[in-house]
């Protein structure tokens, strides 16, 4: 990863944040009686896999790349790591629900604009359960709603298969990031997108095969 890429993501990033204006929510959901009140998504939950994948950042048409490795540490807690594809180290860092702790980062990504970024992206990528307060659905899926006051995330589910296939996170006016996933089986994800509403960003997680 070349340093001036670094800073080109972190110009864009945050000018767009800044300049971003906000326009209003439609959903265009048809509310459903509830049927459950809690959700826990099996994806990055098992604590003896090392979950490894290509990683593929563009922002602004602008594109990184490099290996994403998560693994779940204890009940609550992630350790990630951002290496470059020769090995690396990028950034090394823990996160649950209420903390994040940095153990390593290069000093062209110890940007608090970028570290907030990815805290926020990471944060919903790994959350295990959600709390669920209201139900819809639309033609193809089941939405549940989860509320932390400040957040909302709906989860789909496909009607079909009962899978989750999407979460999507946004603020009481806009909608902010989308996490979509193309599953191996019921319990692992063998593709990740993760794309931002506000800011042309957009990160791809593709499963890495060891040979």
């Amino acid at each position: 990863m070349q340093k001036s890429t670094i800073q080109f993501l972190l110009i864009n990033c945050f000018l767009a944040i800044v300049l971003v204006s906000c326009g209003s929510v439609t959903k265009n959901y048809t509310p459903k009686k509830l049927d459950k009140t809690t959700i826990e998504v099996p994806y990055f939950s098992d604590s003896k896999t090392d979950y490894v994948y290509k990683t593929n950042i563009t922002v602004y048409g602008h594109e990184m790349s490099g290996i994403f490795i998560a693994k779940k540490i204890n009940d609550t807690t992630h350790r990630v790591v951002f290496t470059t594809e020769f090995g690396n180290k990028l950034m090394d860092f823990e996160i649950s629900e209420n903390n994040f702790k940095v153990n390593s980062i290069v000093s062209e990504l110890d940007r608090k604009i970028l570290i907030n970024t990815l805290e926020e992206d990471f944060r919903l990528l790994l959350k295990n359960k959600y709390l669920i307060q209201e139900q819809f659905e639309n033609e193809e899926n089941n939405i549940y709603k989860s509320s932390d006051g400040k957040r909302d995330n709906y989860l789909f589910f496909s009607k079909k298969d009962q899978k989750l296939e999407k979460v999507a996170r946004s603020s009481k006016t806009k909608d902010k990031i989308t996490i979509t996933f193309t599953l191996e089986n019921d319990i692992f994800a063998k593709k990740v997108v993760i794309l931002h509403q506000n800011i042309k960003l957009k990160i791809e997680l593709n499963y890495f095969k060891s040979e």
